[in-house]
């Protein structure tokens, strides 16, 4: 029973409320979930998110930010998802590599064969199960965004940024669309969750 699922999008699509819409169903199903997150997951994990999401590290470099993304990956899939998998847990999690496609690949211009690279090196041959991706036009991730806290590092990015991490996740479910599924996010909640909710009978994780 166990799966692997995880959920994208740009800042303000409303990944942290799906994800308990999520966990909320698949545990009724019968589901043992394990909610994670990266960057982060791991004591090592938030030290570097706190690193790269800072205002301090605003100069740091594309390639910088990439192996730091990884380097939290390489620890969260050794103590956390590669363990609960074995045990035959499902795990869930606020976001994974398709974010180091979007938002270093799309959003910082790196080359998308050498991201493919350290995901192999890293991931061996793991890839989620299921990846939604919440798809809504920038304006109005940045709206809703706008109405939580202050933005972080990489959400002071201007709006041209956040257009190519948005492309960059449609181009990944035009690649793979056998484990990537976009949901239009810009929808009412409930009609979002109703989306949701018919990709997982799709893909056979909810009877």
């Amino acid at each position: 029973m166990a799966k692997f699922i995880t959920l994208e999008g740009i800042e303000g699509v409303g990944k942290t409320s799906n994800l308990e819409f999520i966990q909320q169903l698949l545990t009724a199903a019968g589901h043992d979930c394990v909610v994670t997150r990266e960057p982060g997951g791991t004591a090592l994990g938030e030290s570097l998110r706190a690193l790269l999401l800072e205002h301090s590290q605003e100069q740091m470099s594309a390639d910088a930010e990439l192996l730091l993304m990884f380097a939290a990956r390489a620890e969260h899939l050794n103590k956390v998802i590669r363990p609960a998998l074995q045990q035959g847990r499902t795990v869930l999690c606020d976001r994974f590599s398709e974010a180091t496609y979007a938002y270093q690949g799309g959003g910082r211009g790196l080359d998308w064969n050498k991201i493919a690279q350290l995901e192999t090196w890293v991931q061996e041959d793991l890839r989620p199960d299921l990846t939604l991706v919440l798809d809504a036009p920038v304006a109005v991730g940045r709206a809703r965004a706008g109405k939580r806290s202050a933005p972080d590092r990489i959400e002071t990015e201007q709006d041209t940024f956040f257009e190519q991490v948005r492309a960059a996740y449609q181009q990944l479910a035009r690649q793979h669309p056998q484990r990537i599924c976009l949901i239009d996010a810009a929808q009412p909640l409930a009609e979002v969750q109703k989306a949701i909710r018919q990709r997982l009978h799709d893909y056979q994780i909810l009877d």
